[in-house]
């Protein structure tokens, strides 16, 4: 269990934000070693990118396809054991599906796929595989998000009534699409229906406010009414939205998502209310969890706090209480948690479930449906549309 599992990445070459996120995430509990890559769909920057990293030169590769036909002629104790795909949502289906079809377990960012259909062919090939999946829905990571889900499913909260979830950001404010630098690239790529698919600001934070949702709340949505903006003039998909939720215990719900609220950064809220209280977490406070009863005063629950958490909390926290857990630390936990379960697997043990508790197939094929019904409710005059897959 001690052994480093080899890593190879597709995407995330000089200039690309998520990449290095995604490497500093694996290196952070020492539980994987980047062995190769085919950073870019330029080669010549995907061999500048691997000669940064110090990687093999022969290890760094032109293609996707290369690097897995080459990595799979390799011994068995050498060849790249798990890959991590971190390029715009058009390049995720065809390199995840390559990539189980070679042997190889995957970590694929998020949004799942470029489409619905697309989504739901890689979760056939990930059951056909048997290889296992990870999609980086980072706020799930967070340990007081783990401890907000531990408490909804105990019960505490009685019988959930209301989800309210939301994510702001102001960067795309004004136009930023095209130029050189590496945010205007940002920015060009995720509101480029031909790169992004057919929503912006609803798949690109959307997707996260609805994982969120879902995961801390326990239900899952099976009606939504949306409203759908294009703020900037210019653009070509949707930077703000809003949407009313209703949820299959008969609980109701509001999400919004917007990249136009100027000033704003990243700060991803939660708040859940059930019978008998309420819980509040966001990302500006990572390590504070605040409870809200109907008959005794108000609770604060903080990141390592001591034995009133849950197993899931305290194997999600790293550093003394008081000191931050953040961003960084939260898409460790997915890339550890899902490590743990790939050399349970490799050793014929049975993971433990604090491990297993990462995102997976099904919270992409939710994600995807959740970006179709969305923007379809959006366009329709109907409004309240079936949460359809």
């Amino acid at each position: 269990m001690h052994q480093k599992l080899r890593l190879g990445m597709i995407g995330g070459g000089q200039g690309a934000f998520i990449g290095a996120v995604h490497r500093i995430a694996a290196q952070i509990d020492n539980q994987y070693e980047l062995v190769c890559g085919a950073f870019s769909s330029n080669p010549e920057k995907s061999k500048a990118s691997g000669e940064e990293l110090g990687l093999s030169p022969e290890r760094v590769y032109a293609t996707y396809q290369e690097l897995f036909d080459k990595e799979k002629q390799l011994p068995e104790n050498e060849r790249v054991q798990v890959i991590s795909i971190v390029t715009p949502n058009h390049v995720h289906f065809e390199p995840a599906k390559l990539a189980l079809e070679s042997g190889f377990h995957v970590i694929l960012d998020k949004p799942m796929t470029f489409s619905l259909a697309e989504a739901l062919e890689l979760r056939g090939v990930v059951e056909r595989t048997g290889k296992l999946f990870c999609l980086t829905h980072t706020y799930t990571g967070y340990p007081m998000v783990k401890e907000a889900r531990q408490i909804v499913a105990s019960g505490k909260l009685g019988n959930i009534r209301k989800v309210y979830v939301e994510y702001p950001q102001g960067w795309l404010s004004t136009f930023k699409e095209g130029g050189d630098n590496p945010q205007l690239k940002q920015a060009s790529w995720r509101t480029d229906p031909k790169q992004s698919g057919i929503a912006g600001a609803m798949g690109d934070i959307g997707t996260h406010a609805f994982n969120l949702a879902e995961y801390v709340s326990g239900l899952a949505v099976t009606q939504i009414n949306a409203n759908i903006n294009v703020v900037v003039e210019g653009r070509q998909l949707d930077d703000d939205g809003a949407a009313l939720l209703k949820f299959n215990n008969g609980a109701s719900g509001v999400l919004f998502a917007t990249q136009v609220a100027a000033g704003e950064e990243n700060n991803v809220k939660i708040r859940v209310y059930g019978e008998r209280g309420g819980l509040e977490w966001q990302q500006e406070d990572e390590n504070t969890l605040k409870l809200k009863w109907l008959d005794r005063p108000a609770e604060i629950y903080r990141t390592n706090g001591g034995n009133y958490l849950s197993s899931y909390a305290q194997h999600n926290s790293r550093t003394p209480a008081g000191h931050p857990e953040g961003y960084l630390e939260a898409f460790a936990n997915l890339y550890r948690n899902f490590a743990l379960c790939v050399k349970a697997a490799m050793n014929g043990e049975e993971p433990q479930p604090e491990w297993q508790d990462y995102p997976g197939v099904e919270d992409g094929v939710r994600g995807m449906a959740f970006i179709e019904n969305v923007i379809a409710s959006g366009k329709s005059d109907k409004k309240w549309i079936d949460f359809t897959i």
